[in-house]
């Protein structure tokens, strides 16, 4: 019979603890203390059928159907992106700068990660959350619910069926050049494409967003978004393009830009 010493032997050990924490419904001390613990026949298969799908470069989070992000769970599937811990910075950034009661928009909304991680901060807050795909808003809404937090939630190609006005804009858009994601990790080639493609230089969105954002804050209101590694120059030029005010570039916890912020 395999043992709980077997598993965590078999992949890396972060993963093979998590897995073992789903297919035993223990918790992660439980299955360290008990690692001799042998697992029952089901066990063993639902283990074994998780590794095989590892191999074919499905992502831990999708087969688990969960992630964590800013201390929440979220429910992940292929129709969104992977929460990851880079983006906490973009919510760390717009957190700071709320004062009141403020209206905030997350566009390409995916998961919702964002967008619910600020209503859980700031429950005074009227949060909305828009997406071009309904199947993302599946999810996020159900992330909403989830996590018990009271979002707007409306299907919109960025702008499109907006009319009101916000104190700040969120956004993690798509942000890959279509010619990279090819040459991306086959787990990344995983995840939504629509996720990830953001035209020929990557800056298409950023584009969109900047510009448009213009027409949908309020005064003095904010632009947050998140960038790739190599392209906060190009981000900020865009702001400056479009009269923006107080533009300001962000690291992240590993020394990259991850955000740019910019004014009306």
């Amino acid at each position: 019979m395999v043992r709980i010493i077997d598993v965590l032997q078999l992949t890396d050990r972060h993963e093979a603890t998590a897995i073992l924490e789903f297919v035993m419904q223990r918790d992660r001390n439980w299955t360290l203390i008990n690692q001799n613990t042998e697992l029952s026949q089901e066990e063993e298969e639902k283990v074994n059928k998780i590794l095989e799908q590892r191999k074919n470069t499905i992502p831990l989070q999708y087969i688990l159907g969960k992630a964590y992000f800013m201390g929440l769970e979220f429910h992940v599937n292929e129709n969104v992106l992977i929460p990851q811990p880079d983006t906490e910075i973009l919510v760390e950034q717009a957190l700071n700068s709320v004062k009141g009661q403020a209206k905030i928009l997350d566009l390409c909304t995916g998961s919702g990660c964002i967008a619910i991680s600020l209503k859980k901060q700031l429950p005074n807050c009227q949060i909305t959350a828009s997406d071009i795909s309904e199947k993302a808003l599946e999810v996020a809404k159900n992330n909403a619910e989830l996590n018990d937090v009271k979002i707007i939630f409306k299907k919109s190609n960025l702008f499109e069926n907006f009319v009101e006005k916000f104190d700040i804009i969120v956004s993690n858009p798509p942000y890959i050049a279509t010619e990279v994601i090819p040459t991306l990790s086959k787990e990344v080639q995983n995840e939504p494409v629509l996720a990830l493609d953001g035209g020929v230089d990557g800056l298409d969105f950023y584009r969109k967003i900047i510009e448009l954002s213009r027409d949908y804050l309020n005064d003095n209101g904010k632009v947050f978004l998140e960038i790739g590694y190599d392209q906060a120059e190009y981000v900020k030029r865009l702001f400056e393009e479009n009269k923006y005010k107080n533009i300001e570039v962000i690291k992240d916890y590993g020394g990259n830009d991850r955000v740019v912020k910019g004014e009306i």
